[in-house]
């Protein structure tokens, strides 16, 4: 966990919901409060966020105590607890919806990796995401994936070049996409990994005349052509596999012999697990 950048974003979140106060729990319980709240799961799927909900409710309030029963990546069913969190009431109610909509999130996006990655059980391919994430969530979405088994991509537009197709056109083509790359990055000295996608045979033959690069990024290619590709390249380079490929043929395409599969699908169009925080009667 990055610390620092965790704790960034728990505070703007506070003070987008919190604003100058709940005053809702301020009307109606009094100040210095104690008791007890449990984080009940309704849903079955990988739980992810525990550890943020940890720092959420320290943040809130140092003398919180948070008693955890499940951690991060296990498998969770109905009626399953979580964590249990004693102390000030009025701090537990102030954290309460901050915790649950980032882990209701989170697991979500676990539980969306773990049934991709266990499709490809016995293969050597791995499962990416991709900048297909919300915005100020990102980290948390990519340590979702993780928790889940992926692996993370590119965390964003400054730790790795990755040309795409808009990038190869508006260069006028594959080589001086390639070509002024190279040359940016020695102008600049800066040593990023270099990613290129390809959308036919043609262009990944322009790219293996080039060389220069740590990865080929296959895009929108059928079975034939992905396996044919594979061959191709032979190992000279990583290879990854992207765009139509869904949990009915992906391990067709990790069959092929793909590295990585990218599959935007694990942050963009995830359903949220159901979970509860309720409080525990003295």
């Amino acid at each position: 966990m990055d610390k620092q950048l965790i704790d960034d974003f728990i505070n703007r979140a506070l003070a987008e919901d919190v604003g100058d106060g709940d005053h809702t729990s301020l009307a109606t319980i009094p100040k210095g409060t104690q008791g007890k709240a449990r984080l009940l799961v309704k849903d079955t799927g990988v739980l992810a966020g525990v550890e943020l909900a940890q720092e959420i409710f320290h943040i809130v309030n140092p003398d919180l105590k948070v008693a955890v029963f499940i951690q991060d990546g296990a498998d969770i069913k109905p009626k399953d607890i979580v964590l249990e969190v004693e102390g000030d009431v009025q701090c537990i109610l102030r954290g309460e919806r901050l915790v649950l909509n980032c882990m209701q999130r989170m697991s979500g996006i676990a539980t969306k990796t773990r049934q991709i990655t266990d499709l490809l059980v016995g293969t050597t391919t791995k499962v990416l995401d991709t900048r297909k994430t919300t915005p100020g969530f990102r980290y948390l979405e990519k340590w979702a994936v993780a928790i889940g088994g992926g692996v993370n991509h590119r965390f964003g537009l400054y730790d790795m070049i990755l040309i795409k197709d808009n990038h190869v056109d508006y260069s006028g083509g594959i080589r001086e996409a390639l070509y002024n790359t190279q040359e940016y990055l020695k102008t600049v000295n800066k040593k990023l990994p270099i990613e290129i996608e390809v959308r036919n045979l043609d262009e990944l033959e322009q790219v293996l005349a080039v060389g220069g690069i740590d990865r080929i990024l296959l895009d929108n290619f059928n079975i034939p052509d992905m396996r044919e590709a594979v061959n191709i390249v032979a190992g000279r380079y990583a290879t990854e596999a992207s765009g139509g490929i869904t949990a009915d043929n992906i391990r067709d395409y990790a069959a092929c012999g793909v590295d990585y599969i990218s599959v935007g699908a694990l942050t963009h169009s995830v359903k949220s697990l159901d979970l509860s925080l309720k409080a525990v009667k003295q």
